[in-house]
């Protein structure tokens, strides 16, 4: 026998699937499977259905029909097995038999057709036998899946290994770049200290400033030695007298100002006023 083609057709006679096992024209098989519907007797329990040129074997699924187009010279009961056994393919295959459900596992139902068919010449396999062929995994393609997988991981690998390099190299260069900008404003306060502190031997003050901070001083008679310098946030600079000193210049009496007369010349002054004294008495 010599099946030409396996096909799943509409009601309508659209060709949902198709399998040719012997080279036709696409036309022509397209043309066989259009005429398929015309040609079916609702009335008739038979499944087949013979022509001038070729015999239809068919067997309906709900509204679908799979259909085994054969030569006239082919052993009818092996067709209807071979039908048979097709069917059975597409129902463990598929699990109903809507036409969305057989679409979705087309290339399974195809492959699993040239498992029966070669040529257009029937194996002799079973339903399970060609379930069997159909899960066999080659060892070299284990292999290769395996490689793949370990070279995928090995590339994941070596991505999150960068990724923390960069993220490193970044922090690092983010905490230079501020503790450099700390360490400029720190000499300009400095700087600016030196302005303020170079008064003379009274009372003074003065400031100054840096290119990179601020700074103020304060001065009794020069530079003091209880005199405390704290380096605050951002390079600016103040100077803090120690509590001794605050308590001697608290009790220190305030200089006056005009002019004072020494003890020589008011001793000198009281002792004319005596004499002037005495004369008026005389």
């Amino acid at each position: 026998m010599v099946v030409l083609a396996a096909s799943i057709v509409h009601r309508e006679g659209r060709i949902v699937l198709s399998r040719l096992f012997r080279e036709m024209p696409r036309s022509r098989i397209e043309g066989l499977l259009a005429a398929f519907p015309r040609l079916v007797d609702s009335g008739t329990q038979h499944t087949t259905i013979e022509t001038e040129d070729v015999r239809y074997v068919y067997q309906p699924l709900d509204e679908l029909y799979i259909v085994l187009i054969t030569n006239r010279a082919s052993n009818i009961l092996q067709d209807i097995d071979s039908l048979h056994l097709f069917s059975q393919i597409v129902s463990s295959i598929c699990k109903s038999n809507e036409e969305r459900d057989i679409s979705r596992h087309s290339f399974e139902l195809l492959s699993a057709f040239d498992e029966v068919m070669a040529l257009g010449y029937r194996e002799n396999l079973s339903l399970q036998q060609i379930h069997t062929f159909l899960e066999m995994r080659s060892h070299q393609a284990q292999v290769y899946e395996l490689l793949e997988q370990e070279k995928r991981k090995a590339a994941e690998a070596a991505a999150i290994d960068a990724a923390k390099r960069i993220g490193a190299q970044k922090l690092a260069e983010a905490q230079a770049a501020r503790a450099a900008m700390g360490g400029g404003g720190g000499m300009g306060g400095m700087g600016g200290i030196g302005g303020g502190m170079g008064m003379g031997g009274g009372m003074g003050m003065g400031g100054g400033s840096g290119m990179g901070g601020m700074g103020m001083g304060a001065g009794f008679g020069g530079q003091r030695s209880g005199s405390n310098v704290d380096m605050g946030p951002g390079g600016v600079q103040a100077i803090q007298s120690s509590p001794f000193e605050e308590s001697r210049q608290a009790a220190a009496p305030k200089p006056k100002r005009g002019m004072q007369l020494g003890p020589r010349k008011k001793e000198r002054q009281e002792e004319r006023k005596l004499l002037d004294e005495e004369d008026d008495d005389e």
